[in-house]
């Protein structure tokens, strides 16, 4: 895998990026060489965040755990990595056609029960009408919601806003 490092009020010691590729080596396997492993350190008062997030042929696994030490972080993400991985092995697997994965490396010979059936609780349909982004975030505080989904004026494409757990805001744009 490629590492990119990046860091928010911290210094990243070779030690910190030796421990979380040393940790990753554990999940590396299943995954060609060319894929990309983004992983952020960050520190916000005593609180230690570190987040990894995997692109292997547009797919995205993402993980990100809070503690007061930076080394427990690393060692929680790396534990939710591997349990999507495993709760998902064969849908994951199907993902090998795609060449997401190496296909010899991804047999795991544990049975953990996997997540086959996904039950949708609620439908709802609803118009969506063209506003501005700001609009949109201020229809979904109205709301009370963590996401909305709107059509961009501005562009003309269906976007979402949705509310990050630092309080501000994200947008999700389409790329084709």
């Amino acid at each position: 895998m490629k590492y990119i490092f990046s860091g928010k009020n911290i210094d990243l010691s070779q030690s910190l990026k030796d421990h979380a590729t040393k940790k990753l080596n554990k999940i590396e396997k299943f995954f060609k060489p060319e894929t990309e492993c983004h992983l952020t350190f960050a520190v916000e008062k005593s609180r230690h965040i570190f987040e990894a997030t995997i692109i292997a042929k547009g797919l995205f696994i993402r993980a990100e755990e809070t503690t007061g030490d930076m080394y427990a972080s690393i060692d929680a993400v790396i534990d939710k990595l591997e349990r999507q991985i495993r709760k998902n092995k064969t849908k994951l697997g199907r993902r090998i056609r795609q060449e997401a994965f190496i296909p010899d490396n991804f047999q795991i010979d544990e049975n953990i029960e996997e997540e086959n059936n996904f039950k949708i609780m609620k439908s709802k349909r609803f118009a969506i009408k063209p506003m501005s982004i700001e609009e949109a975030i201020l229809q979904m505080n109205l709301l009370g919601h963590n996401f909305f989904v709107f059509s961009n004026a501005e562009t003309e494409e269906v976007n979402v806003v949705y509310k990050r757990k630092d309080g501000n805001y994200g947008l999700i744009e389409p790329e084709f």
